[in-house]
């Protein structure tokens, strides 16, 4: 990561909102949590990295790196159609978004022998929770 989590939290608290929103490293945390679960002072940096990425998507996200956004998007499109994520969907979303077309196509052969990618997609039991969860959100966003 070009900046580290504690850098970060230094920036949000030196006001330097510039430096922050719309840094790629706000979009490699993996949001496992393990800086909030070992931070000595009992904050929470993963809560704040997801609240500098939804304040990238709202005020610049023409700012956001291509592929992550075009990654992010992919990957929450999968969860609203599928309720989890279709890899087969995912990438071909990704590749369509990011334009990386041929990047590693290669391994897909492999990977379809070694049923690593499945053709169609498996909806979850709580499909109809998961879209009504999605609507009441971009809702309230529309209310804003």
């Amino acid at each position: 990561m070009s900046q580290r989590t504690h850098e970060l939290v230094r920036l949000v608290q030196l006001d330097r909102g510039d430096r922050v929103l719309g840094s790629e490293a706000i979009w490699l945390c993996l949001g496992c949590e393990t800086c909030t679960s070992r931070c000595p002072n009992g904050f929470d940096p993963a809560a704040l990295i997801d609240a500098l990425r939804e304040l990238t998507l709202r005020d610049k996200p023409h700012e956001i790196p291509r592929r992550i956004g075009a990654f992010h998007a992919a990957f929450i499109d999968q969860i609203r159609s599928h309720g989890r994520v279709f890899e087969f969907g995912l990438i071909a979303s990704f590749k369509l978004r990011s334009g990386a077309l041929f990047d590693d196509v290669a391994s897909v052969p492999g990977m379809l022998r070694r049923g690593k990618l499945a053709l169609t997609p498996r909806h979850i039991t709580g499909i109809d929770d998961v879209r009504r969860i999605f609507a009441v959100c971009e809702s309230a966003e529309e209310d804003q």
